[in-house]
């Protein structure tokens, strides 16, 4: 009754402010969602009756397990069961290299082990299975564990996939190509909205890597379709995270999808600074050697916890005139500062400090630091002094200070977002005037690379290998500040001018729009919206199209009139929540495709797991342990599994090895 009272106060509400024809509309639109939800109700009903009469049948056919059978799934599932404990207790398969043990003497791999364990703690099935089975043969050979591994994964992972099926719409988003087990494999996630109305971003596996893009293209297709069985016409966002020199290859693959979905919308994810994906799909040699330079410094202070106090000193005395400056950037350091949007700022202002406090170390002749430390701050400390690291560094400052405060809007609530998507016309035209004046910005910039080289003491020359080159051309007379202007200053501001016409495609920017659906962004438009013409792109996607003017118009009533107490929501995850949301179905769709775009971010941290799960089996595995299958289990440690499920699919899609196992008790 509470639900009919609302319904029909709301439409009072509504008369006051709409004409017939929209209240009409409203009210059709409310009719044909009972009736639909009464419809569904019927058709559940009939699967479950038909679902209870079809398990009857199949019970009858297949009739009772002989004792064999039971022993043997019995059997099947203590081994899927330690297979599962291994993956989510990141527990590897194999044990000790061999090259780390004593010749002659010989230990059992970590399957093996603990199923030995789970045999002494009293597992009878496992006890009376491997006294039956001859001495010389294994207890599980690799290719079966690989076999079941496989099946795990595939189980584990289809938890997931049900629930982004039942959600319709999602996107794909790719992590940084990552080493498992000696070979490069891209770590995917996908994003969804789950029946609680939460935004997730969960793992969902690895896919091999190609250095052939167009291979690339297709093999992550057929994963995503045929393999993962996920729908690409659901799907509304793609986008890739990558290290230098795989944007280019990436770019095809977003490329390709395009031409096939067009509604995949290709994003800037959440998760990475727009200044740092810039730089990292810059095509210039020099950049991807910097920023790995830049990565690596950072690595080494973050292992020792005296190197940062070692840096902390040095800053204190540098800036001792301007110790707010000084703290700033001590607390700076005690971060993953290399993801900021401003990294090439802190880096130039760091980089005194920097290379004073790694030639102090890597010259101390006490005992303080470790070959190891003082071999890496030694070889850091020689690139950092480069020339042509310096001037590759200042230049990304300059060009990059452009898009810095645009890049960070995006990053920002979700009314920053809405009026990001506006300013980019702006940010793409000092860019060109930047172009178009190459001359005189790159002068300046020459100009402050050398004056931070000689606070260095760092001899300023062109680089090794271009002098190298040019030995013998007497007619060569370019010097260092055309050379730099030719091969680093002038791509790079071609390509981030190129990379933000094709990032903010004018989809992408049609669906920014869009934002203005979110209640406080209404109210800084003083609630003079119009999303129709930008909802258009994604007419196919509502429940009642037809309805959607009028449907819009009533959201648009129903906070301008709100009562002075109720605040308007900030996000889409705070209106998704909104207990009459359901009276708002094309809003609710609406919303639900537009929080699901990579460049969004994740309300609610609980939900962004996947990737915080990835990063930390990246950071707790050694490479040559990786598995991924292993990691899926570990990542998803939570997720439900079917043990009988797995049994049952290991049987149908190996009978031999069933067969197999059931000769050998006769042996």
């Amino acid at each position: 009754m509470g639900v009919v009272r609302e319904s029909k106060s709301y439409g009072v509400f509504c008369s006051c402010y709409f004409d017939t024809y929209s209240i009409l509309l409203f009210a059709v639109d409310e009719a044909f969602e009972r009736e639909q939800a009464t419809q569904e109700l019927n058709e559940s009903n009939e699967q479950n009756t038909v679902s209870e009469e079809g398990g009857e049948e199949q019970e009858e056919e297949a009739g009772p397990l002989t004792l064999e059978e039971r022993e043997n799934k019995d059997y099947l599932k203590s081994l899927f069961e330690i297979l599962i404990l291994m993956g989510k207790q990141n527990i590897p398969l194999d044990g000790h290299n061999v090259d780390e043990l004593p010749e002659g003497i010989f230990t059992s791999d970590n399957f093996q082990a603990l199923l030995e364990y789970r045999i002494n703690a009293g597992d009878e099935v496992l006890r009376k299975r491997f006294e039956m089975t001859a001495v010389n043969l294994e207890y599980c050979s690799k290719t079966q564990q690989k076999q079941m591994l496989e099946i795990c994964e595939s189980c584990v992972r289809e938890e997931t996939l049900r629930e982004v099926r039942d959600s319709h719409f999602f996107s794909i988003v790719t992590d940084e190509v990552v080493d498992i087990a000696g070979e490069e494999h891209l770590p995917v996630l996908v994003r969804f909205v789950d029946d609680s109305h939460n935004l997730r971003e969960e793992f969902i596996g690895f896919l091999p890597y190609e250095a052939d893009p167009e291979i690339l293209a297709v093999k992550f297709h057929a994963t995503i379709t045929e393999k993962w069985g996920l729908n690409m016409e659901y799907c509304r966002g793609q986008a890739y995270i990558v290290s230098s020199g795989f944007a280019s290859k990436m770019k095809v693959v977003a490329t390709r999808l395009l031409e096939k979905y067009p509604q995949a919308v290709y994003t800037l994810c959440s998760s990475c600074a727009l200044n740092v994906w810039l730089a990292k799909s810059v095509p210039v040699v020099g950049v991807s050697i910097a920023l790995g330079t830049i990565e690596e410094v950072c690595c080494l202070f973050n292992q020792s916890p005296e190197l940062l106090v070692e840096l902390d000193n040095t800053i204190s005395v540098l800036f001792q005139n301007n110790e707010e400056k000084g703290n700033e950037l001590k607390e700076i350091c005690r971060s993953q500062w290399t993801g900021r949007h401003d990294t090439f700022e802190v880096l130039v202002d760091l980089m005194q400090a920097l290379v004073l406090c790694l030639d102090a170390v890597s010259s101390d002749s006490s005992v303080r630091w470790n070959n190891f430390i003082t071999g890496r701050a030694f070889v850091l400390s020689s690139a950092l002094t480069d020339f042509d690291f310096i001037v590759t560094i200042v230049i990304l400052k300059n060009v990059l200070s452009f898009t810095r405060a645009f890049g960070k809007n995006l990053q920002g609530q979700t009314s920053d977002v809405f009026f990001a998507a506006s300013s980019l016309t702006a940010v793409l035209h000092s860019l060109n005037e930047v172009m178009e004046n190459i001359e005189v910005y790159h002068e300046f910039w020459f100009e402050e690379a050398t004056n931070l080289a000689t606070k260095l003491d760092v001899q300023i020359k062109l680089p090794g290998k271009f002098r190298r080159a040019q030995q013998g051309n007497l007619d060569s007379e370019v010097t260092s500040e055309n050379y730099y202007k030719e091969i680093l200053s002038v791509p790079t501001v071609e390509h981030i001018i190129q990379e933000l016409k094709d990032i903010f495609s004018e989809q992408h920017l049609k669906a920014l729009k869009c934002l203005s659906l979110v209640p406080s962004v209404m109210g800084q438009l003083k609630f003079n919206t119009s999303e129709e013409h930008h909802a258009d792109m994604y007419k196919n996607d509502l429940p009642n199209p037809d309805t959607l003017s009028a449907e819009l118009h009533c959201w648009r009533i129903k906070w301008k009139h709100r009562g002075k107490d109720i605040e308007l929501p900030a996000t889409i995850y705070e209106a998704l929540h909104l207990p009459d949301i359901k009276f708002f179905p094309n809003v609710y769709a609406l919303l639900k495709v537009l929080c699901i775009l990579p460049v969004m971010k994740v309300e609610n941290e609980k939900y962004e797991v996947g990737r915080k799960r990835l990063k930390a089996y990246l950071k707790n595995t050694l490479t040559e342990q990786r598995s991924s299958n292993l990691a899926l289990l570990n990542i998803n440690f939570d997720i439900k599994h079917d043990l009988d499920l797995m049994v049952d699919t290991y049987i149908k899609l190996y009978p031999d090895k069933v067969e197999f196992q059931d000769d050998l008790k006769q042996l």
